[in-house]
């Protein structure tokens, strides 16, 4: 009986892609400038330079050694937080978007990654299979050689 050992496995799949480079590769100036906003207004740079400018715009016209621009309730100064943050918070939601969108491509990319690897994991287990019913088959015949000639099993 002749051994049958699994047909030669052809890798035939695409190369294994950067998932950055491929995401990025395409980024528009509006995409590369929310996610610049976004990174520098999550920071705890932009939280204690936007904390020392209000709380100097709060002294500056509490004390009022000079003229008021600004007087309490520090109307302006609402007027500005409430323009930044109708900037700021499509710009952190556009990065958000573009972030959970990178997400799907690499969620996509392991998928992609994740079937291959079984299909060759169940590739290379077959083809141990076949070794190990080989060896079997050349064991038992050389335990029928030597019986042939009578020698013992070591």
């Amino acid at each position: 009986m002749q051994p049958q050992f699994p047909d030669r496995y052809a890798h035939d799949h695409p190369p294994v892609r950067n998932v950055n480079e491929v995401v990025t590769a395409d980024l528009s100036w509006g995409a590369w400038a929310a996610d610049r906003v976004a990174g520098v207004v999550g920071s705890w740079w932009f939280i204690g330079t936007q904390s020392a400018l209000l709380l100097s715009w709060a002294a500056l016209n509490a004390v009022a050694w000079m003229e008021h621009w600004d007087p309490y309730p520090f109307i302006l100064m609402n007027l500005f937080l409430s323009l930044q943050a109708a900037y700021t918070a499509p710009m952190i939601m556009m990065s958000q978007n573009r972030v959970a969108a990178m997400d799907r491509v690499r969620a996509q990319n392991d998928y992609e990654i994740n079937l291959k690897a079984e299909e060759e994991i169940r590739v290379v287990l077959e083809h141990l299979e076949a070794q190990s019913v080989l060896l079997r088959q050349l064991q038992q015949e050389v335990r029928e050689m030597r019986a042939q000639l009578g020698k013992p099993e070591k």
